[in-house]
């Protein structure tokens, strides 16, 4: 895990990147640079630059956010209970850094091979455009 200071973290990010990684925010909805974004590519975790998401998992969700039906390498996010806004959601985090990154829901039949929706804050990812085939 990379292991910064917050004073570190704090020149590394911006204000608003720092608040969504390092305090667990959320950007508003409909805002984010990547929620449209159909490109192919991988998409990095904005602290730590390790590969989280790709392009191909990809889906329209109209949820807000981007949505991916599962990352890149389960190995790459950590999952968390988290019981704030007075419900249980299952938190994702970058494995490497520990930044947040949004959350994961069960069961909204989007019709994505797992029935999943990695609901992920724009502005914890970075996208680089690559061929993935």
């Amino acid at each position: 895990m990379t292991e910064l200071t917050d004073e570190q973290w704090r020149a590394k990010l911006t204000p608003d990147e720092y608040h969504v990684l390092r305090e667990s925010g959320t950007e508003p909805a409909f805002v984010g640079e990547y929620t449209d974004l159909e490109d192919e590519g991988i998409y990095d975790c904005r602290g730590c630059g390790a590969e989280l998401f790709r392009s191909t998992e990809k889906f329209h969700s109209g949820c807000g956010w981007p949505s991916f039906w599962k990352p890149a390498e389960s190995e790459s996010v950590r999952l968390l209970d988290d019981f704030s806004g007075g419900r249980k959601r299952v938190e994702v985090r970058c494995k490497a850094c520990d930044g947040h990154l949004g959350h994961v829901f069960d069961g909204e039949n989007f019709g994505n091979p797992i029935d999943q929706r990695w609901c992920i804050n724009s502005i914890s990812v970075r996208f680089t455009p690559r061929p993935l085939h």
